[in-house]
């Protein structure tokens, strides 16, 4: 646990002032066939200064944790901003207040470390698990990993705060061949939020989402190719929920608004269907934690939902204190930085297309021809929303029933375009926070979202 070297620096603090320190842990360990190829543990930690001054922040940070090095990074943080301020001469006032002083401790407790040996002996025992029970697979890949981020924040005004968020991980990996030789491969993340013997304690646990893992393989490998065209599609949650946050969330964050993004001229109005709302949630969804809460952010701000789109209509944007500043409204706790020596960033939390009213049978039984697009793979998309991502897994739809899988594909477009297509969306949430969103520095996140009916460019063979 983090000792507090950072409160007595406090009533030095003359300008806007960000004192940080944290250690972020890390334990991976990887079996290919059965064999171990990777078993790592690492820690990184220190502590970082950020000082704003006439419009520029001066920012330092050093990998030693101690009084002594406090004092000299929260030193160097300030001659920096001095110097910028000189050379860039911006002249804006100070950052507005706000409202409010307060102290967020934990929220979540600190557990005892997890051994590398956990690890180690669950990744064996899952993958016996998998070579006894699954007969047709020409490889196989467990990765088991950890990352535990505890972060001390404190500032000259907001929230000071104290955070650990804990987050264990299993990735299974399953490859088979087609009749002529072609490896195939699905991959199912298993993740929480929470110390790894939480919930990886037994294989068993897992064995419905591995049976459908590999039911779902045994089809791709005898796939088809998909016709290309636009054509009448369903996402899968988890797929939707990328599209959202990959095409659309990354447009709506400030920064890249001011960069130029195609949200920069649509506030107010209609990018979407009617039926789509889209939320950043802070911490809570539907009455209970969300999967990656977040109450403080790394300014000090407390968290709160950020509404970005409404009913079709684009209403906000995610910001940090500097960028809510200039648009005029009320920062909402998006400031994050992933280690101690990043400097935080306007970065998505919990970010979510809301659940609609139909069934996904209900959509599958509407599309005469068609496709159900359920894993995604490698993809990217631009601030002016255009995206191209690979489909992993995917089955047609002829005649409101699911006929048969179709071997890898491309979906494209511009996000604001297919979102106004959107005529179905199911009643179901499913949130995925395996991943790491890439933005200059890694995040953990959450996205998530229930399955909509749209069209789709999709590509063939």
């Amino acid at each position: 646990m983090l000792q507090d070297f950072l409160s007595t620096h406090k009533s030095a603090f003359k300008d806007h002032t960000e004192l940080r320190a944290q250690v972020n842990t890390t334990k991976t360990v990887t079996l290919l066939a059965g064999n171990m190829v990777n078993n790592v543990q690492s820690a990184t930690g220190g502590v970082s200064a950020r000082v704003y001054r006439g419009g520029t922040f001066g920012f330092a940070s050093g990998a030693e944790y101690s009084p002594d090095s406090v004092k000299s990074i929260l030193t160097a943080a300030t001659e920096n901003a001095q110097f910028m301020d000189s050379q860039i001469k911006k002249g804006l006032p100070p950052l507005p207040p706000l409202q409010g002083q307060a102290k967020v401790e934990l929220s979540t407790p600190i557990f005892e470390d997890v051994s590398q040996n956990m690890l180690i002996d669950f990744a064996k025992g899952l993958d016996d698990f998998i070579v006894k029970k699954y007969k047709n697979l020409s490889s196989r890949t467990v990765i088991a990993n950890c990352l535990d981020i505890e972060k001390l924040l404190i500032v000259s005004d907001g929230t000071d705060t104290h955070f650990f968020q804990p987050r264990s991980q299993v990735y299974v990996f399953m490859t088979a061949e087609t009749a002529d030789g072609i490896p195939v491969e699905l991959t199912e993340p298993f993740c929480i939020r929470g110390r790894f013997d939480e919930f990886f304690t037994d294989p068993r646990r897992m064995e419905e989402k591995l049976d459908l893992l590999y039911t779902r393989l045994m089809d791709k490998r005898d796939g088809v190719y998909a016709n290309a065209g636009l054509k009448k599609c369903i996402l899968h949650p988890n797929l939707a929920g990328i599209l959202a946050h990959e095409a659309v969330g990354h447009t709506v964050e400030s920064d890249l608004v001011l960069a130029g993004s195609v949200a920069a001229h649509n506030l107010n109005k209609q990018v979407a269907s009617e039926l789509i709302t889209m939320i950043d949630f802070a911490h809570t969804y539907d009455g209970k934690p969300a999967p990656l809460p977040v109450y403080v952010d790394d300014e000090g701000t407390l968290a709160e939902d950020a509404l970005l789109i409404e009913n079709g209509i684009l209403k906000g944007y995610m910001h940090n204190r500097e960028s809510a500043r200039h648009f005029d409204v009320k920062p909402q706790g998006n400031a994050r930085a992933f280690a101690f020596n990043d400097e935080p960033l306007v970065r998505m939390r919990n970010t979510a297309i809301l659940p609609g009213k139909d069934k996904l049978e209900d959509l599958i039984a509407s599309v005469d021809d068609g496709y159900f697009l359920v894993k995604s793979g490698n993809g990217q998309a631009d601030s002016t929303g255009e995206f191209m991502f690979s489909v992993d897994l995917g089955y047609e739809i002829k005649d409101g029933k699911i006929g048969k899988a179709i071997r890898e594909t491309t979906i494209s477009g511009v996000a604001f375009d297919m979102l106004k297509t959107v005529d179905m969306i199911s009643d179901d949430m499913v949130w995925e926070i395996s991943g790491f969103c890439g933005k200059k520095q890694i995040m953990t996140t959450a996205m998530g979202g229930p399955a909509l009916r749209c069209d789709m460019n999709i590509g063939g063979k």
